[in-house]
């Protein structure tokens, strides 16, 4: 039913009004101000229309890029983007160096990009950084180093990430400070573990929602600690093709629910 809505509002040139019309609807309800999303479905979108992989990873990015606007223009705070994940890192060698080219090369375009400092992003890499190349490495320090100061909106890139990793981080950290002596086991609490995790300088760690493109309906390990009481909401849409629409029926759907927090 979906398909075939896109398919007449693309027929018919009424794209614009329905994106309005979704603007409208929920500007009247609550805006998550931390949204997760899982970048899924690049290679399938190539692959369905014949190109090379590469083509559906760099038209991904392209998406990702004009998501900084809508997200800037909705009062969405911070982002946190699920690029790369250690287990990406078992594809060919051709691909993940390609995808590591093409991450390198977008970062760089960050450093130019006006709106980063115009909306004053902080930029931030969260993931496994001694598994990635140092090129790609000092181009995000770099990007990190001169937003650093910036607290209107927050980019969190999670490369070379996983979950279970980012955990294991937070354990042996923790165990090490016993072993020092210099924090007793007993005042280990949840608050602990929480200041420990990658996204702990965002003002809002948590986000309300995730959201997963591809049609699939899995986290892969995605802000396993942060995620426990996040709205999850799964997409049959390819990252490559992720629409404005795409974010607007997200949050729609996001506001229809009652978050209980378990209580």
């Amino acid at each position: 039913m979906t398909q075939v809505l896109d398919s007449l509002l693309r027929v018919t040139g009424a794209y614009r009004f329905y994106e309005n019309r979704l603007t409208w609807q929920v500007e009247d309800g609550p805006i998550p101000s931390h949204i997760g999303i899982i970048l899924d479905g690049n290679r399938r979108w190539a692959q369905d229309r014949r190109y090379a992989v590469d083509v559906g990873h760099a038209q991904g990015a392209d998406v990702v890029e004009k998501l900084l606007d809508w997200c800037h223009d909705l009062g969405i705070k911070s982002i946190t983007l699920y690029v790369l994940s250690t287990e990406n890192l078992h594809r060919t060698v051709e691909e993940v160096q390609e995808l590591f080219r093409l991450i390198e090369e977008r970062l760089t375009n960050l450093l130019e990009d006006d709106r980063i400092y115009r909306y004053r992003v902080r930029v931030k890499g969260i993931g496994k950084f001694d598994l990635l190349p140092q090129s790609l490495l000092s181009i995000l320090r770099e990007v990190e180093q001169k937003t650093a100061a910036y607290d209107g909106h927050f980019l969190n890139i999670a490369i070379a990430y996983g979950g279970r990793a980012e955990i294991t981080d937070v354990v042996r950290s923790i165990a090490e400070d016993v072993k020092s002596g210099t924090l007793a086991p007993e005042a280990i609490s949840e608050e602990t573990i929480a200041g420990r995790l990658y996204t702990s300088h965002l003002p809002n760690p948590e986000p309300e929602l995730i959201i997963r493109t591809s049609g699939e309906e899995r986290m892969s390990g995605f802000l396993l600690w942060q995620g426990a009481y996040s709205e999850l909401i799964f997409m049959d849409v390819y990252w490559p093709a992720f629409r404005k629409i795409d974010l607007l029926r997200a949050i729609r759907t996001y506001q229809k629910r009652k978050r209980r927090m378990g209580r």
